[in-house]
């Protein structure tokens, strides 16, 4: 059967309150803004936040007060700096105090890894001689059983959730993504459930006639979105550019408590759907950030 929802459907059933949510695993593209602007529409409470880099959908949904927890490397606005609504939220308590669990890139990527192995942790040693095991109290220093060096135990994180942006799936969430992976397939198959947004919806001999582009499994899918640009601001390769004035904008109106509620009423809450929301974005800025020259990779050939 069909599992194609609509955004406002697939968020209901599947992110509740108290979830845990990863997003935005492909790092600067490819970031589900469509799927975390839904979540604050809709009200949720109560979320941890699992990912790398974060760019500011985190800041947004931790300004909108949904969220209780990070499980992060970084949350700010990567082309402006800090997010404004992270700081107020750890210094400030506002509009709700947050508990942050700091991870470095790659060892968010091995909590996801470990927990699509089914493994309770994954030893490294990149975060020896950093403050961040002295902040996040979930990893345990410990010694190599063969050599007797120093080791780092990353604990498994499995998300209730995985929300994935991609560039095309079938109807069955067969999925393809391409150009910057991040640790999106991990974030896959550690989760729980996976929602896939997507920018097309193609029939299955189109996602079979390259299977080494497919994301993960689709039995780990338990909805597939059709939403075009449901990625913006941030780039979808081969769709569209990254909107960097957007970025400005927003981290220039989000420096107060009341420049973020402007901005929240005006871009998320005063708009039923995705669909308003690209009609206030205007084809003329749609236009200018669309692909202007294709950059195809070669054909490959799966024949025998």
């Amino acid at each position: 059967m069909s599992k194609l929802l609509s955004m406002t459907e697939a968020i209901r059933r599947y992110v509740h309150d108290g979830a845990s949510i990863a997003l935005g695993l492909a790092l600067e593209p490819c970031i589900p803004f469509a799927a975390g602007h839904e979540i604050i529409r809709q009200g949720r409470r109560d979320l941890t936040l699992i990912g790398p880099i974060s760019d500011i959908l985190f800041d947004q949904l931790i300004g909108a007060g949904c969220v209780a927890k990070i499980q992060a490397a970084w949350v700010g606005n990567v082309s402006e700096g800090l997010g404004h609504c992270y700081r107020r939220a750890t210094e400030q308590a506002q509009p709700r105090p947050i508990i942050t669990e700091d991870h470095s890139n790659f060892s968010i990527g091995l909590a996801l890894r470990a927990a699509s192995l089914g493994a309770p942790y994954i030893p490294t040693r990149s975060l020896l001689g950093s403050d961040i095991p002295r902040k996040n109290s979930t990893f345990l220093q410990t010694t190599s059983p063969f050599d007797g060096s120093p080791l780092l135990l990353v604990p498994a994180l499995q998300p209730d959730v995985t929300i994935l942006h991609v560039q095309r799936s079938d109807e069955d969430g067969n999925a393809h993504l391409w150009g910057s992976l991040g640790i999106c397939q991990e974030a896959m198959l550690a989760a729980r459930q996976v929602i896939i947004i997507a920018e097309e919806i193609v029939a299955r001999e189109v996602i079979t006639s390259d299977p080494n582009r497919v994301i993960g499994p689709s039995y780990k899918v338990c909805a597939v979105v059709h939403e075009p640009w449901g990625a913006h601001p941030s780039a979808v390769q081969g769709y569209y550019d990254r909107d960097h004035q957007f970025y400005h904008e927003y981290h220039t109106r989000s420096r107060t408590p009341e420049g973020f509620q402007q901005w929240l009423d005006e871009w998320v809450l005063g708009l039923k759907t995705h669909q308003e929301y690209l009609a206030k974005l205007g084809e003329a800025r749609r236009g200018a950030l669309s692909v202007k020259e294709h950059r195809y990779a070669a054909p490959v050939d799966y024949g025998y």
